[in-house]
């Protein structure tokens, strides 16, 4: 499964209240592209049949099986520091990550 640190919960509920839409929750996606092969995507959009919902903090992030594949293990963490980076997913599966986090193989 997926989970989220309290910070990245925290960060969670302030966007979906921001967008006021109470069926929209925050994807977690993988697709093809980036520096490394893949990259992760994130966006709010409403649950499809097969998409597979994690419960962490409080909060509900929505997963397509194929995604789910890439990021079982993975943890999403939200910087907000000086450097901050933004949303972050920690991937045990990675095997290399490009400088940005953004993309991996």
């Amino acid at each position: 499964m997926i989970s989220l640190t309290q910070k990245a919960a925290k960060q969670i509920k302030v966007l979906q209240d921001e967008i006021g839409d109470a069926e929209k929750r925050l994807r977690v996606l993988v697709e093809s592209g980036g520096c490394s092969g893949f990259q992760y995507g994130m966006s709010f959009n409403v649950r499809k049949p097969d998409d597979v919902v994690v419960e962490s903090h409080g909060m509900e992030v929505l997963v397509d099986p194929t995604s789910m594949a890439y990021l079982e293990g993975s943890e999403v963490d939200f910087d907000d520091g000086l450097q901050g980076k933004g949303f972050e997913i920690r991937n045990p599966n990675a095997e290399s990550t490009c400088g940005c986090g953004k993309s991996f193989n």
